[in-house]
C-alpha cells in the first residue's frame, strides 16, 4: 500500500483559496488513481474529487464543480486540490485516498479505495 500524507489545510475567510496538497510514498504512484473526501463534523465523509492514474480523467462532486481543481504531478508522487470560492459549507477534515485497480472514470465511492491519509483540516469563516 501507498503512505499518504495531505498538507495545506487552514483557517480562512468565505471567498479565499486554498491548496492542499497530497505526497505518497513508493514508486507507483502512477499506477493508482487518487481521490479527495470530506468529513464535516456529525456527518459521513464524501466524495469531493478524483483523478485518473495519469491525470487525463477527473470528476467532481457537484457542489464543488467549477471552484475546486484536483490535479497530480506523477513525477513528484504529489495529488493537489487547488480550492477556490471557498464557504462555510466546506469546512471539514479532508482527506486522500489512493485506488489500486480503479475503474475507468475514476471511483466516487470509499470502499473503492484501500490507502487513506490522516487528513487536513479545512475551515472557512463567513
Amino acid at each position: 500500500q501507498v503512505q499518504l500524507v495531505e498538507s495545506g489545510g487552514g483557517l480562512v475567510q468565505a471567498g479565499a483559496s486554498l491548496r492542499l496538497s497530497c505526497a505518497a510514498s513508493g514508486r507507483t504512484f502512477s499506477s493508482y488513481a487518487m481521490g479527495w473526501f470530506r468529513q464535516a463534523p456529525g456527518k459521513e465523509r464524501e466524495f469531493v474529487a478524483a483523478i485518473s492514474r495519469a491525470g487525463g480523467s477527473t470528476r467532481y462532486t457537484d457542489s464543488v464543480k467549477g471552484r475546486f481543481t484536483i490535479s497530480r504531478d506523477n513525477a513528484k508522487n504529489t495529488v493537489y486540490l487547488q480550492m477556490s470560492s471557498l464557504k462555510p459549507e466546506d469546512t471539514a477534515v479532508y482527506y486522500c485516498a489512493a485506488d489500486r485497480d480503479p475503474p475507468f472514470p475514476p471511483a466516487s465511492r470509499p470502499s473503492f479505495y484501500e490507502s487513506w491519509g490522516l487528513g487536513t483540516q479545512v475551515t472557512v469563516s463567513s
